[in-house]
């Protein structure tokens, strides 16, 4: 049996959610609202779980500060939400933090997601 090869940079997770056809990134609108342009689809907070969250640090610049929500749908679909940190983030606002604070979360095994 093969072994799973460790994904340690957001470029490794991201190619790796592109070659499972699970490459769908979903971001907030300006109605407070995630979208998924891949699916177009708009959730709502309920209707979304983050099933596994990465947190990136940079060694040497703090731009680098990053963290990967991998999301699913009600329809078991699996996508993801990328956001910087602090004020390297691309959301402005109380929108986007408000609405992670309310979707449910689950820790699953990466391979559980991966496969």
């Amino acid at each position: 049996m093969e072994q799973p090869i460790a994904m340690n940079t957001l470029s490794q997770i991201l190619e790796k959610l592109r070659l499972k056809g699970k490459d769908n990134e979903l971001k907030i609108t300006d109605h407070g609202k995630m979208q998924s342009k891949t699916l177009g689809t708009i959730y709502k907070p309920e209707d979304l779980t983050i099933v596994k969250t990465y947190r990136f640090e940079g060694d040497s610049d703090p731009a680098d500060n990053s963290v990967l929500y991998i999301v699913e749908d009600q329809e078991k679909n699996i996508g993801y939400i990328l956001d910087a940190y602090g004020i390297y983030s691309d959301n402005e606002g109380p929108l986007f933090d408000d609405f992670l604070k309310k979707i449910p979360t689950e820790n699953r095994d990466e391979q559980e997601l991966f496969c």
